[in-house]
């Protein structure tokens, strides 16, 4: 089982690092949409959620302080979800779910990371 974690430990550590390197790379395009959703100082939030992505992303993947990845992921997950997902604000039928799925989307994978606190550690196969 410890093999099965570890693959499970790369495949959603990659997933936050990819996510943590568009919010970075495309922070232009990404703070314009953030500025829409009326988020204060769009720039800055993005580029910090990013940093956050980056952490948890990181943290999961080698298993160095879990705590603190899982901690940057749930900081990450509570304003993004309810504010740039807020689909019940929304008309439009078709970005009305569009934005739903996204936010369920958020709340599964914050509910994935807290369960990784369950996780005895330290964790197996971590690198440092």
């Amino acid at each position: 089982m410890d093999v099965v974690f570890l693959v499970g430990r790369l495949i959603v550590g990659a997933y936050y690092l990819i996510n943590a390197a568009n919010h970075i790379l495309q922070v232009k395009a990404l703070s314009g949409y953030a500025q829409s959703k009326g988020v204060p100082t769009p720039r800055i939030a993005v580029l910090g959620s990013g940093v956050l992505l980056l952490v948890g992303g990181l943290s999961i993947l080698t298993g160095y302080y879990p705590l603190i990845g899982i901690l940057a992921l749930v900081i990450f997950f509570l304003p993004v979800t309810f504010i740039m997902h807020a689909y019940w604000k929304i008309q439009d039928p078709m970005m009305r779910t569009i934005e739903m799925v996204n936010f369920m989307k958020n709340l599964a994978l914050m509910g994935s990371a807290l369960m990784f606190l369950a996780i005895p550690q330290p964790w197996p196969y971590r690198l440092f």
